[in-house]
């Protein structure tokens, strides 16, 4: 008789600590808009800076034609893959490496089209590395205002 009691208390014990426990963070979908003219002026991608988790979507749209969105080679956590999307068309990129992820626009990227994604924390090393990376000057003028955004 003893053991009929116990087995619906423990049952009722289990679910209630699964209930009760945290779930894990369900992945993100992040949209980024390639424009021809923003808020930031003209060839822009909106938003410029994106702060991300690992597991996370970054689905870069063209609302402009003529834009492409592709990983910078020089600005890109280590080990984390590389990123580059056809001409006029939508490309997603999941980010599993924590680190700054430079992305570019290939056709527009001396007139200043480019964005940053955060993922994680990262460290005073990782802004060093990414300062120190050599963008035409529209570029650094616009990659520079995304970097005072990481924290």
């Amino acid at each position: 008789m003893e053991r009929a009691l116990i087995r619906p208390v423990i049952l009722r014990l289990s679910v209630a600590t699964l209930l009760l426990s945290p779930l894990p963070a369900a992945a993100k979908e992040i949209i980024v808009h390639m424009k021809n003219q923003g808020a930031e002026g003209a060839m822009v991608f909106e938003p410029s800076f994106v702060k991300a988790a690992p597991g996370d979507k970054i689905r870069f749209l063209p609302t402009n034609p003529s834009h492409n969105a592709e990983t910078m080679a020089n600005m890109l956590p280590t080990g984390a893959t590389p990123m580059k999307g056809a001409m006029n068309k939508e490309v997603t990129m999941t980010v599993t490496k924590p680190g700054l992820y430079g992305i570019k626009c290939m056709p527009h990227y001396s007139m200043g089209m480019v964005a940053l994604v955060q993922v994680g924390k990262v460290t005073p090393a990782d802004i060093a590395a990414a300062k120190a990376v050599k963008l035409p000057p529209f570029a650094a003028k616009r990659m520079t205002a995304a970097l005072a955004k990481v924290k």
